[in-house]
């Protein structure tokens, strides 16, 4: 049966501006990291995928290194675009990013003119596109010259390869540099890509402070910390769980019981709001205008149906807010 897009899919979902550009990304964008890849099940990828867009999530974030293996969540993309998504391109947001390695040799790594030129070629042929709406330098690479990374960034917007181009996870002083340089090419940064959470908090406000002086957006990648912030930590470390599994980003040991603690009194927090430990944690990422977007992971439908939820509520009494700081003074402690 052909994929029809639910026609009521833009009425609930609310949209953010992006910097000083006329792009607006929803509230709740689909990361596909680590559940998109060929040893997911195809048919989950696809339903989460439509899902997604059902919802409004017409942002979709991607990286040529995205899977496992690499390269297959671009591969996944692609296929969902031809069997059901083609007709909707023009409404779709689509990222993609370089920076870590990807092949084998001196080319496959970092963000030499070389290798984004490359890496963007290939992803676009992964996904059968012409191009893609925002391309990411993924990270900093102090092997290439600032100028060098910024020149390929604004050489392909000028080449059509995409519409716009952004950072992830540079500091504010690098962030600053970079927005200096690309400027003078006469392309804007459009946006920046932190991790950030209650949790994680690096970006206040040097960073956040940078973007607002430039003008750029942002979209915060782990804003549920890998899953802790989730309902699946507050009783230990469930069997089956992200920090279970063999070579994973969140090891055991970042689970701590003083933290689960903690994370046991913001579950109360948010359950006197009306809301899961997932949806506070998303609402309190996008509390005040700052971030663009939260991205999202998932490796089932039901999660993203819970949190696309999280924007039904955005408000914090200060007590909340307080509330919230303790516990997050008393994890980093």
């Amino acid at each position: 049966m052909n994929y029809i897009a639910d026609n009521k899919r833009y009425e609930n979902m609310k949209y953010r501006k992006c910097g000083n550009s006329g792009l607006v990304l929803p509230l709740i964008s689909l990361g596909m990291w680590q559940n998109f890849g060929s040893n997911r099940p195809y048919d989950n990828s696809k339903a989460m995928l439509l899902r997604a867009f059902d919802l409004g999530i017409n942002h979709f974030d991607l990286a040529n290194n995205y899977g496992p293996v690499p390269g297959s969540a671009e591969e996944t993309m692609g296929k969902v675009l031809k069997e059901s998504l083609k007709p909707y391109r023009d409404e779709l947001i689509i990222s993609s990013k370089a920076g870590y390695e990807m092949w084998s040799g001196p080319y496959g790594n970092g963000s030499s003119r070389k290798y984004l030129m490359a890496s963007l070629d290939q992803s676009l042929q992964r996904m059968g596109l012409d191009y893609v709406d925002i391309f990411y330098s993924h990270r900093f690479d102090e092997n290439t010259p600032l100028e060098e990374t910024m020149g390929a960034l604004a050489d392909i917007v000028k080449q059509g390869k995409a519409l716009y181009v952004g950072i992830s996870s540079y500091d504010h002083e690098k962030t600053q540099q970079a927005s200096d340089i690309i400027k003078k090419m006469s392309v804007p940064l459009l946006i920046h890509q932190p991790s950030y959470s209650l949790l994680n908090r690096w970006i206040e406000p040097n960073l956040q402070d940078v973007l607002e002086k430039e003008g750029m957006g942002s979209i915060a990648f782990c804003p549920l910390s890998q899953g802790v912030l989730t309902s699946r930590y507050l009783n230990g470390i469930a069997e089956g769980s992200r920090a279970t599994f063999q070579n994973s980003s969140l090891s055991c040991s970042e689970v701590t019981e003083e933290k689960r603690q903690q994370l046991i009194r913001l579950n109360e927090i948010a359950a006197l709001r009306g809301q899961t430990l997932a949806q506070m944690a998303l609402a309190w990422v996008l509390r005040d205008g700052k971030v663009t977007s939260a991205l999202i992971g998932s490796s089932r439908v039901e999660q993203i149906e819970e949190n696309v939820k999280a924007i039904d509520n955005l408000e914090f009494t200060k007590e909340e807010l307080n509330e919230i700081d303790a516990c997050y003074n008393a994890i980093i402690k």
